[in-house]
C-alpha cells in the first residue's frame, strides 16, 4: 500500500511512526521480504560523515559606527581571506580558502594547519574571532578599516552554504608511480599501489539509498552539521547519467547535493576544520537524509548491502591529473571495509577517509529526532535532474585566449 509524506508526517504527530536506519532495513527486508517491509516501516534514516571541499558559509556582520562598506574592499577571518563581493557586511568564508603566508601552515613542508573550515568550525564553536576589513570609503560608507574580534553570538546571520556535497558515490584512489608518495585530496597515496583510500559510507550513504533521486529533492530537509538544513538545489557536478548497475547504483562518482542551514543550530562535533598534508584544507562535515517509505521500489532501494555498490578504481599519479577516464578496475564496498582488496593481482590496505560510526549516529540521531517529533518530513517542490535531463558534468572547454 502505497504513503505520502503527509500521511507519515500525521504518524510522526501521533507518536506511532516507525523509524529505522539504512543498516536497519537490511535486515527488515532480508528477514519479512520487501512488501512487508514496505507496510511497516515508514521512515529510513542514512547519514554520512566526511570531507566536503566544497562548503562554506555567509555572515552578516552587521554595521559598524561610523558605517563602513567592506563588499568590494578586501576582509580576513583569522587571516583567512574572506569574500566581500557582495553589499555593505556580507562576507562569504571558503573552506579551503588558506590565509597569506602564515606561518600555522610553514610548520613543516605541506603542512596545512588552518584554513577557511577552521574558522567556520570555530564560529560554530563560539569562539572569538578576528576580523579585519578594509573599505574604499563613500559618503554613506565613511569608514575605511576595522579589526575587531566578533563571535557566532555578535553576527546576525551565519549560515552554512555548500554548493557540492554528499557524492554519489566516488572513486577509489591510488597511486602506479613506482618511487614516489603523491599527497592529494583523498590522502596521503603511497608508490607502487600500496594503499588505497575510498570516501563514502556506503550502504549508509544518502544518495545510495534514493538511487534514481525519487524521495530527495529541492526543499527536502536534512541532518546538517548537527542542526536542521535544507537541499537547495542538486549540487555542482551533478552528473545523473552515469552507468548504472540493475538495482539502480551508479558505478562512478554521479549525483550531488546542494545544501544549506543555520550555523547557530550546528555543533562543532559535526562541522570539522581538516587539514590534508600536501593537499589544502577542507571540511569535514555530517549530513544525513531521511527517507520515507512510499511503496515497495522505495524500500528495495534503501536495503542497499554494502556488496551492491561498487566503486572504480583510479590511478592519482598519471590519470586523474591529466584527465583520463581510465578504471584499474572495480571493487565493492563490503570489500573495501574488509580492509584489503586485491588490484592487478596485489594485496592493497585500504582506509576510508569518510567515518562509518559517525555515519551510523548520524542516521540514528536523526531517526531519535523523528520519533520524539522534532523532524517532520517535507514535500520536495522539485525533483533533482535524472538521467534524463540534459545536466552532465563537463571539463572545461578550453579556448586559447591571444595576448
Amino acid at each position: 500500500m502505497a504513503k505520502t509524506i503527509h500521511e507519515i508526517n500525521e504518524k510522526i504527530r501521533r507518536g506511532d511512526v516507525v523509524v529505522v536506519t539504512a543498516e536497519e532495513i537490511i535486515d527488515i527486508v532480508d528477514r519479512k521480504g520487501p512488501a512487508e517491509a514496505a507496510r511497516e516501516v515508514d521512515v529510513v534514516t542514512t547519514g554520512t560523515f566526511g570531507p566536503m571541499c566544497s562548503s562554506g558559509a555567509y555572515v552578516n556582520v552587521g554595521h559598524t559606527k561610523p558605517k563602513m562598506k567592506i563588499g568590494g574592499g578586501q576582509a580576513t577571518i583569522n587571516e583567512v581571506p574572506v569574500y566581500a563581493g557582495f553589499a555593505a557586511v556580507d562576507l562569504y568564508i571558503g573552506a579551503t580558502a588558506l590565509p597569506n603566508d602564515d606561518p600555522r601552515n610553514k610548520v613543516f613542508p605541506g603542512e596545512f594547519k588552518y584554513g577557511g573550515a577552521h574558522v567556520i568550525e570555530e564560529l560554530v564553536a563560539g569562539k572569538d574571532i578576528c576580523l579585519e576589513a578594509y573599505g574604499y570609503g563613500t559618503d554613506c560608507y565613511p569608514r575605511k578599516h576595522i579589526k575587531t574580534w566578533i563571535s557566532i553570538k555578535d553576527v546576525n546571520e551565519a549560515v552554512l552554504l555548500n554548493i557540492r556535497n554528499s557524492y554519489q558515490n566516488y572513486n577509489v584512489a591510488v597511486n602506479v608511480s613506482k618511487d614516489r608518495t603523491i599527497y592529494t585530496y583523498m590522502g596521503a597515496l603511497k608508490p607502487n599501489i600500496g594503499n588505497a583510500n575510498y570516501c563514502s559510507a556506503g550502504q549508509l550513504s544518502p544518495l545510495l539509498n534514493d538511487p534514481y533521486y525519487k524521495t530527495i529533492g529541492i526543499g527536502t530537509r536534512i541532518f546538517l552539521g548537527g542542526g536542521v538544513g535544507y537541499i537547495y538545489w542538486h549540487g555542482t557536478q551533478h552528473n545523473p547519467g552515469v552507468k548504472r548497475l540493475g538495482n539502480g547504483v551508479p558505478s562512478s562518482p554521479a549525483g550531488t547535493l546542494a545544501v544549506m542551514g543555520d550555523l547557530k543550530q550546528m555543533s562543532p562535533k559535526w562541522v570539522v576544520g581538516t587539514s590534508f598534508q600536501g593537499y589544502g584544507v577542507t571540511l569535514t562535515l555530517g549530513l544525513g537524509v531521511p527517507i520515507p517509505v512510499l511503496n515497495e521500489e522505495i524500500v528495495r532501494y534503501t536495503a542497499v548491502k554494502d556488496e551492491e555498490i561498487v566503486a572504480q578504481i583510479v590511478d592519482y599519479s598519471e590519470d586523474y591529473p591529466q584527465g583520463n577516464k581510465l578504471s584499474l578496475g572495480e571493487v565493492n564496498y563490503k570489500q573495501l571495509k574488509s580492509g584489503r582488496i586485491s588490484i592487478k593481482g596485489k594485496e592493497v590496505p585500504t582506509s576510508p577517509l569518510s567515518s562509518y560510526p559517525m555515519a551510523i549516529e548520524i542516521a540514528e540521531e536523526l531517526k531519535h529526532w523523528i520519533k520524539e517529533k522534532r523532524f517532520f518530513l517535507t514535500e520536495s517542490v522539485q525533483p533533482l535532474p535524472g538521467a534524463e535531463s540534459a545536466v552532465t558534468f563537463k571539463p572545461l572547454k578550453e579556448r586559447p585566449v591571444k595576448e
